[in-house]
């Protein structure tokens, strides 16, 4: 059985994490596999947008298999390496990534959570940092991703306890955008996804790019950053095209209307 499925249609890349009677724990063959079907994405033209999931309904993925650190030592638990950390590699993805949290995401599987640029969840979704409670420190970048996203305060919170945070509170905390039932859960990621399709896929790697990069900056380096990048590339575009997507705006908002 693959550990890893990949389907692309319509634009639209899922991948989906199929090691449900373990949780989806990243293995050293799944993190692999997962990190290898990313790159075939990322040199696909042809895809605009990547949703990440895991199979059934009680796991995103319980993160490091456990099991497997006890034969092989720690190793895995700081791997920054792109080919073998699929962290890493969802970071570097050139186009979005959907996070569809079909389940529990535990430790490293919050890490990963983490890694995609939106995260939509199933009302079965639950998110907890248990490093403290195995006694790892995270080496994917949980500690310093974990309170910018959610603040200081909830992220100590959540990091100091082990405690589990439920999908509904985790959407409050805006941790994820939106919340729906378990069968709803992939149509809205797809939904979601099809809606990017009609961006021009180069625009999408370009402003990516733009908002990632400064998201790592403090504020009056970004700006000055977004004006390094905004004025080149705005004085290169034609007029006439932005004048037909203008038009092409109006008409998709009296159809999102109607």
């Amino acid at each position: 059985m693959s550990l890893i499925l990949l389907d692309k249609s319509d634009g639209v890349a899922t991948i989906t994490l199929n090691r449900p009677q373990a949780m989806n724990a990243l293995s050293q063959s799944l993190r692999r596999e997962l990190c290898s079907a990313c790159n075939d994405v990322s040199a696909d033209q042809s895809i605009h947008a990547l949703i990440v999931t895991g199979a059934g309904e009680r796991a995103f993925t319980a993160g490091l298999d456990l099991k497997e650190l006890g034969e092989s030592g720690l190793g895995p638990a700081n791997d920054r390496d792109a080919e073998t950390n699929p962290v890493f590699t969802l970071t570097n993805m050139p186009i979005p990534v959907i996070g569809a949290i079909n389940g529990v995401a535990i430790t490293g599987g919050f890490e990963l959570a983490l890694a995609c640029d939106i995260r939509i969840a199933s009302t079965n979704a639950r998110f907890a940092d248990t490093h403290a409670r195995v006694g790892i420190t995270p080496g994917w970048g949980l500690s310093q991703k974990l309170s910018r996203f959610i603040g200081l305060s909830r992220a100590c919170e959540l990091s100091f306890t082990g405690q589990f945070l439920d999908a509904k509170t985790a959407c409050e905390w805006g941790l994820v955008n939106r919340v729906y039932e378990p069968d709803e859960l992939l149509d809205a990621a797809q939904a979601l996804a099809l809606d990017m399709t009609t961006i021009d896929r180069e625009f999408l790697k370009t402003y990516k790019h733009m908002i990632m990069q400064g998201f790592d900056m403090n504020f009056g380096d970004a700006m000055v950053y977004e004006d390094k990048m905004s004025k080149p590339y705005n004085a290169a575009v034609s007029m006439d095209e932005v004048e037909k997507r203008r038009l092409a705006i109006i008409e998709r908002g009296r159809k999102l209307k109607g």
